[in-house]
This record gives C-alpha cells, structure tokens and sequence, in this order.
C-alpha cells in the first residue's frame, strides 16, 4: 500500500501540496485529476523521489518497483523490440549470467527465469509493441529511424513490459492515435498491480479506473469509483457544503446579535459570555471557490454554403514520390461531423490537407466549393505562434483598423481576458497556448473546420468546453481525435482511414472499438497487409463482418434471455397448475393461472420463432 501523509511542497511562494494525505490499496487503478497546474506530475516527481518535499512522508513496501516513463525517449541504434525486452532489468540480469553460470546456480537462474516468464517475455513485448502500433517490421527497426512522439510510445511499451508494483502514467494517451488508445483502454483494465495514471480522458477514467484521486488547492481525496461516479459525489458534496455553510452563516449572526444586544447586561452576562466561546469554537466551513473555465468561442460561418461543400470522385492523394490515398469517393454537407478513425501512418492527416486544399489531388475529380473559407488547427502548428508577443498582439494583428475595446473584446471571447490577454505566449500554459491557436485559426468564422487532435494539454473541464464549443458551432468538421468521449460527444459519421483509402464507418464506438481489439486477427492482418497477402484480405473481411453482425448478436442474446424468463414462468406455472389446494381454495384463480400459462406458452413460441429467424441471418452471413 502508498501511504502519503502531511506531504508539503512550494514553488515560491506558491504551495502546490499542503499536508496533503491518501492511502492507496494494492492492485487498485487510480485515476489522478485536477486542473492544469494544480500540481498532478509534481506528486508524481515527489513519489519517485526526483524532487525534495518541505515535509511529510511517503510509505511504500519495502522492495517495491516503481515505474514511469522515461522522460528522454530512446534514440539509439537500438531495435525497437529489444529496448522493450532491456527494461526488465531482473531478465536481461540473469540471462547474461547464465550464459556463464554452472552447476547449482544454473539451475537457481533457469529456476527464477521460469519464474518472471523470461522465455515467454519476446513474444509479449512484441504484443504490446504490436499494441501501440508497431508492426513486425518496426519492431526490429532502431529507435533512431522514429520521430520524437514514436519513441515516446516506445518509452511507454517499456515501462508496461516491465509491469511494476507501481506504475505511474502521466497523460499516457498524448502521443497514441485512437487504436493505440482503445488498446491501452485494455491493457489497463487488467493491469494486475497498483497503478496511478493521470489523464484527463474521461473513457478511460471510467473504463480503466476503480478510484479517483483528486487534487484541488493542495488537498489530495481519494473517491471510490471512476470519474462519472467522482463528478456525481463531488458536484453532492459541494452542494452541501453551499447549505452547510449558509446554514452556519446564519447561526453566527444569530450569535453575535445576542452578543452585541446583551453582553453589557449584568442578567445577561453569562448567557453572552457562553455565546461569545461557542462562536469562537465553531470551525468556519470554507467558501466554496469555483474555478472559472473560459468559454472556448468557434464563430459560425456568416452564410451556409449549398451542399455539397466538398464532393469526390475516385480521387487519388499523396506525394510526387507516393500515392497515399485513392478510389476517393466521399461528400460532406455544410453541417457535417465527421471523425476519421485509423492507425496514425494511415493517411489522415494527408486527408485532412486534401479536403482542406491544403494538397492538391493527384487524380479523379474534386469538387470544392469556390466560397469556401477553412480553419485547420493542429498541435505542430503551437510553435507558429510568437513567443513574445500576447495574445491580445495576435489578435490585433487580424483587427488592424479596430478600436481598442473591440479588440479586447475579441481577446476577451478566445478564453483571455483582461488578466491575461497581455501575457507573453511564452508563459502560458500548453492547454492556454491551444486555446490561442484554436481561437485564431476560427477567428473569421470558416465553413469548414479541420481539428487534428485539439484535447492534447487540455483538462477535462476545458475538453467539455470544447465539446459545447463544436456542437454551438454551425459550418461542418472533420475531427481527428484519440478522446473517444469528444468523438460520441461530437461527431455524427465516422470514416475510417485504412488499407490506402477512406471509406465510412457503419458501426459506432463501440464497435470501432471491438475492431480494433480482435486480437491474433489484427496481428496477422496486419502482417499480411504488408506483403499484400490474400490471406489479409480474408481475415480483415471476417473482423469486419463480425463487427457489422454485432447488432444482430445483441438481438439474439436479449431473445435468449427473454426465453430463459419465459421458460422458468411456465416451470413456476406448472408446479402451481400440479397443485391441487389451487382449485380447492379458488377455481376462479387457477383459471386465472390456467390462462396465464397459455400466455406465456404463446410467448415463448414467438421468441422461438424470432430466435431461429435470427440464428439463421447470423449463419447466411457467416457462410
């Protein structure tokens, strides 16, 4: 069990932890939340020991490994696959030794080695690189060949291979695209050991977690449950302490009115006296003190353009050197939203470059319409914006000829207002610097809206303000996202961006989801896929078809489920009809049963006749 008790920590004079104390059960997944800045990877420095503490103390079992991902990713010659396998330090150990070892420590080594798993560690460290989205191939590339967000996935397979007693995760789903994110939804729900994963991807905080540790001004409180449960208790607690502390205000001015009336009354001395020692033992209940999150502001275009905005026909996009995507043929209306699933690799953000004509098609027939104004916001483009300058400069620059409180005004609408709109860029915060980026780049209202993962650096108050924020807005969006809960919040169609096209998704989330997770099929899909194989194409036919059978499996079961209920009515029937004290006491109530169990017959028939109707679509299907 972590036990953190009376722990202290100040930046300046600002204090982050201020006797803050929990104790986390073993095996229990905790959700950390919080604002932004409230101080959740602080904690996390101060449990690893990386920074000094002012006071307090942190518990932990003697022996116990912690892991965190490494703050520098790899980058060295290094395959993928065996920088997975070096971060369980005990195995490559004794592996190297045993290369050397004799007699009775032999068998010592081979004994443990069979212990942790050693022999089977390769084929699991390739699942869970498979998992983040490596295929066979990049596993045995070096870290070298993979940008900065790649490594850092690496970074994160190592520490899951590991499987510590303790496993921290700081906004672990950042650098993964929706595959890899709905992976790690199910790697997490059966991690077998502690776990304390700060994230502000509300699926996951509800599927992954089984307690809530929240941190507001200092004070950790640890909540049994996930995050809807967590909103639901604190939005109760917090009401009543409103009532409570209204009810308390009352009392001392009651108090202190006798006080004021009476103290100077020899009768009455004893009484005020009493009162004036009571009012001063009464604990004071704290003000509730909400934290303000700005309105996240997407201007509506001014006139609606006629459908079809965009329309393609077999339309091919890529490079000069590569063709990315083709046998394009897609429309999307004036108040269309859209969210494109597919591994990252896949083309999506090529898709998005084309229907924003931002890329030319290389062939077919694309139609856009000549008025159309479109905003395109995605997280490289933060480093566009001028570090020195305010966000009331950046928006001056759109409104050259306007007053100064017009635009102010305008600042004050994109989530700065007068404390903060004269801030450098360089001193906001991450979700701050996307709010910005986010707000200017809709600045004049645009018919189209492209957004290539917007929640990364945002908390899930400022995520919620941007779900309101989408679906206030009026023009059509096409959304890149790995917050699942943003893409069922917002988008009405889904695309799927795979094998070189993009087509659309009839399933919803959850189907997208048991896609995703078909398991050996993915992998040897996948693997197929690069060699062209045709064996791929029938594996892949058979995930998809599955997903699309998943409605008509869900009918079925209810169809057997009602039977049961029906089967075991008629059973209970019968055994009433067999007794005879029914007729003898009230004809009138067998009868009543008698016409019951016909019912119920008749009942049980016509699911029989549904469930062999349904079992017979299932099979057609599958042939």
């Amino acid at each position: 069990m972590l036990r953190v008790n009376d722990l202290t920590y100040r930046i300046g004079e600002r204090v982050i932890l201020d006797r803050a104390s929990f104790a986390i059960p073993d095996r229990a997944r905790v959700g950390l939340v919080g604002r932004n800045g409230a101080g959740k990877t602080t904690l996390f420095k101060a449990i690893l020991g990386d920074i000094p503490t002012e006071g307090g103390t942190i518990g932990l079992p003697r022996g116990m490994r912690i892991g965190a991902v490494a703050q520098e990713a790899p980058a060295g010659p290094e395959t993928l696959h065996a920088v997975v396998l070096a971060a369980d330090t005990e195995r490559s150990r004794l592996m190297a030794e045993a290369e050397q070892a004799e007699g009775l420590r032999r068998a010592e080594i081979e004994t443990r080695l069979v212990d942790i798993g050693a022999h089977s560690a390769p084929a699991r460290a390739a699942a869970i690189l498979h998992g983040l989205g490596f295929d066979a191939e990049a596993q045995a590339r070096p870290c070298s060949d993979f940008s900065g967000g790649w490594r850092m996935r690496v970074a994160l397979a190592a520490v899951l291979f590991s499987e510590p007693d303790l496993l921290l995760l700081d906004e672990p789903t950042n650098y993964l695209d929706i595959e890899g994110t709905l992976w790690l939804y199910d790697y997490l729900e059966r991690y077998p050991r502690t776990a304390i994963i700060i994230s502000h991807d509300r699926d996951l905080l509800d599927e992954c977690v089984d307690h809530i540790l929240h941190l507001e001004r200092g004070q950790l409180t640890l909540w049994r449950g996930g995050y809807t449960a967590f909103a639901r208790q604190l939005s109760e607690k917090r009401v009543l302490q409103v009532k409570a502390r209204a009810k308390q205000e009352a009392e001392r001015a009651h108090l202190q009115s006798f006080i004021d009336r009476f103290k100077a009354k020899a009768t009455k001395a004893r009484q005020a006296q009493s009162r004036v020692k009571r009012l001063a033992k009464m604990e004071p209940i704290a003000a509730l003190i909400e934290d303000d999150v700005p309105v996240i502001h997407l201007p509506s275009p001014e006139r609606p353009l006629s459908p079809p905005i965009v329309a393609m026909e077999r339309v091919q996009a890529g490079y000069a050197d590569r063709i990315v995507l083709s046998g394009l043929n897609l429309s999307l209306a004036p108040d269309d939203r859209v969210a494109l699933l597919g591994a990252n690799g896949n083309g999506k953000s090529t898709f998005c470059k084309l229907i924003g004509g931002r890329l030319p098609p290389l062939a077919g027939e694309l139609k856009r319409s000549g008025k159309m104004e479109v905003a395109y916001f995605a997280q490289h483009q933060l480093d566009e914006l001028r570090p020195a300058e305010s966000a009331y400069a950046h928006v001056r620059e759109r409104m050259p000829d306007v007053p100064e409180a017009k635009v102010r005004a305008a600042t004050a609408r994109l989530g700065f207002p007068a404390s903060k709109a004269d801030t450098p860029v360089a001193q906001l915060s991450g979700g701050e610097k996307a709010r910005l980026l986010m707000g200017l780049a809709a600045f004049n209202g645009p018919h189209l809206l492209i957004l290539d993962e917007p929640t990364n650096h945002l908390d899930i108050e400022s995520r919620q303000a941007l779900v309101e924020a989408i679906n206030d807005y009026e023009g059509a969006v096409i959304l890149v996202s790995h917050d699942r809960f943003l893409v069922e919040a917002c988008a009405d169609r889904l695309w799927l961006v795979s094998n070189g096209s993009v087509k659309t998704f009839d399933g919803d989330m959850d189907d997208y989801r048991r896609l995703v997770l078909a398991g050996p099929e993915r992998e040897e899909t996948r693997q197929a896929e690069g060699t062209g194989g045709q064996k791929a194409e029938a594996r892949r036919s058979a995930v998809e078809r599955r997903a699309a059978l998943a409605p008509l499996r869900r009918k079925l079961e209810a169809v057997e489920a009602r039977m049961t209920k029906l089967s075991e009515a008629i059973a209970k029937i019968d055994a009433a009809l067999e007794d005879g004290s029914a007729f003898q006491q009230n004809a009138a109530k067998a009868g009543e049963i008698a016409r019951m169990r016909a019912e119920a017959a008749g009942a049980l028939g016509s699911a029989e006749e549904e469930w062999l109707a349904l079992s017979g679509e299932i099979e057609a299907a599958n042939a």
